[in-house]
């Protein structure tokens, strides 16, 4: 059903503008079967939370995009607003053309992930949104299908990681370790090879690793200021960098990532 907005502190609008936390509790984000919400901005990234499957509540758009999406959805409440609306109630500083707000979909379960995928992106501490929206974005388009969150990293449908990834957070599906969950395990027993990133001068160089298609990958990601746990490097089958030249020590990680997710796609 379709609203016409006349004014921008419309209470029925309070939940576009409300920030990742009041949206999903930490509690909410660890649901296996489904709590909270999350916001998908953008049509691009609205049609792909659609297309993912997930549940709409509202959208805000421009008159032309809620017609558009009138038809698909009769039953969701659509309210349409001016530019200068939309910018505000974003707050965005962008009169995006639609803003969805939608159920998050469960939670998966890591070893169920694992065992049906082939190539899996770990982030461990990965906390920065903008860094794990690009990684997911690199990963979706490079051919990885799953990715495994250990306990610190950022949520793949915050706000800022679904805008940098585009929307591609909602395509490829994502399980989150507990402190108490093991990773090494969780890789040992499916059968995979594990690659920890790492500008270490003692790692081997990314270019002399080869994979099959067939060999099952889990590629490891640590976070931007302390890299990844000596616990995960440890027990890394693979050490491996990219070669860093000019004094530079390493790269932003979601560039780093996109090199590794290339090479061993």
């Amino acid at each position: 059903m379709i609203f016409s907005v006349d004014s921008p502190h419309d209470e029925r609008l309070d939940p576009f503008r409300w920030r990742d936390r009041q949206l999903a509790s930490k509690l909410d984000r660890q649901e296996s079967v489904g709590a909270g919400l999350f916001v998908a901005e953008g049509d691009l990234v609205v049609q792909r939370a659609l297309d993912s499957g997930c549940t709409p509540q509202a959208l805000l758009c421009d008159e032309a995009m809620g017609e558009h999406f009138s038809i698909t959805l009769p039953n969701v409440d659509i309210y349409i607003a001016s530019e200068e609306f939309r910018r505000e109630i974003t707050g965005l500083g962008v009169p995006l053309r639609a803003t969805g707000l939608f159920n998050r979909p469960p939670l998966r379960d890591p070893h169920e992930l694992v065992a049906q995928a082939q190539r899996i992106v770990v982030a461990e501490a990965v906390d920065n949104p903008t860094n794990l929206g690009a990684i997911t974005r690199s990963a979706v388009a490079l051919g990885w299908d799953a990715l495994i969150l250990c306990a610190g990293s950022a949520d793949p449908l915050a706000r800022r990681a679904l805008r940098v990834s585009m929307g591609t957070g909602l395509l490829l599906p994502f399980a989150r370790l507990t402190d108490n969950d093991s990773l090494h395990e969780l890789c040992r027993s499916h059968g995979c090879t594990s690659f920890a990133l790492t500008p270490h001068s003692g790692a081997t160089d990314l270019a002399e690793i080869t994979v099959s298609d067939q060999q099952k990958v889990a590629l490891m990601f640590g976070s931007e200021r302390d890299g990844l746990t000596v616990n995960s490097m440890n027990n890394a089958d693979h050490l491996v960098r990219i070669p860093m030249y000019s004094g530079v020590d390493s790269l932003n990680v979601g560039a780093a990532a996109a090199i590794a997710l290339y090479h061993l796609r």
